[in-house]
């Protein structure tokens, strides 16, 4: 039987490729000298991977920026050493530069966004190198006016893509660099515009998200206890477009599929909409986000008993 605490919280969410990969790699971080002990490169693993995603920008997206995260840095700049026109090699190593730089200073900013211009210039039907000077521009509090071009350029290559609509929420957040009323009409509008069955249409849901985590920052934990985030007249509208035009549909499972069901189930519990919740919570299983259940008290419990209350689950 599984115990309790057998929740997966990974940023790898369910791609279990991209988990192995990792696993496989992590070990090396113990090793004396990175890669020590195998007999080919240690980055070989991370190429056959984004090899086999293909033009999956979806996937592509979520798998460069968790191996980002998730992996030494050595490796991307080994692999960019030894392969210096790969274009896979340039974009990782993009994705990598511009989530070190802006704690390194000026200089290291300036080199991650020639970087990811390279990369751009190495992929120029990708939209991920431009989602990674995105996230530099974020980081670095570019004011969203001159973010839009570089914002522009990716959904240029990828209508609708997942990560690129959420990195512009998340500038035009009041948490970010933006404001309510600019978040909560972007999200809205491009929700009605995206396809249907595009995880698009959860976008005002995850705005609401943020329009309450900014209000919790504000008034701490008694922002939670107002009732209207999520029964007034529009949040209703919000989270029954997600459903219709996104859960109820027959689209296949995207890269971040068990994020968005996350918003999900949680908006639906705090709507007091149990009974629809529960066909999220077991499409989720045991793959909770610690965002947004973070902004409840014992996150993971909570997670757990409201999966636990409405699937019948006792793990």
């Amino acid at each position: 039987m599984l115990r309790r605490s057998s929740l997966l919280i990974r940023p790898e969410l369910d791609d279990d490729p991209l988990h192995r990969t990792l696993r496989e790699l992590r070990p090396t971080q113990q090793l004396h000298g990175l890669g020590a002990g195998r007999s080919s490169p240690a980055w070989e693993p991370v190429a056959a991977l984004l090899h086999t995603t293909g033009r999956d920008w979806d996937r592509r997206t979520h798998r460069v920026s968790v191996l980002a995260r998730g992996l030494p840095a050595a490796v991307a700049e080994r692999w960019a050493t030894d392969r210096p026109d790969d274009g896979d090699a340039l974009v990782l190593r993009a994705y990598v530069q511009s989530a070190r730089a802006p704690a390194e200073g000026h200089d290291a900013v300036r080199r991650a966004e020639q970087l990811c211009l390279r990369a751009a210039a190495a992929c120029p039907e990708d939209p991920t190198p431009w989602l990674a000077l995105l996230s530099l521009m974020h980081s670095c509090a570019v004011p969203v006016q001159d973010a839009v071009p570089v914002w522009t350029q990716a959904v240029n290559r990828a209508p609708w893509h997942r990560t690129a609509y959420h990195l512009m929420l998340r500038y035009l957040s009041p948490r970010g660099h933006g404001a309510v009323p600019d978040m909560m009409d972007f999200a809205w509008q491009v929700a009605f515009q995206a396809p249907h069955g595009s995880p698009i249409a959860l976008l005002p849901v995850a705005a609401r998200v943020e329009l309450v985590a900014h209000r919790q920052e504000q008034h701490g934990l008694a922002a939670l206890g107002v009732s209207g985030h999520w029964t007034e007249p529009r949040a209703v509208r919000e989270i029954d477009t997600a459903l219709s035009r996104w859960f109820h549909t027959s689209a296949a499972p995207h890269a971040e599929a068990v994020t968005d069901l996350n918003v999900l189930a949680f908006a639906l519990t705090r709507a007091h909409r149990p009974a629809e919740a529960a066909p999220a919570f077991r499409r989720i299983g045991r793959h909770m986000t610690r965002h947004p259940w973070d902004l409840l008290p014992e996150p993971e419990r909570t997670f757990r008993y409201w999966r636990d209350q409405l699937t019948g689950r006792r793990t």
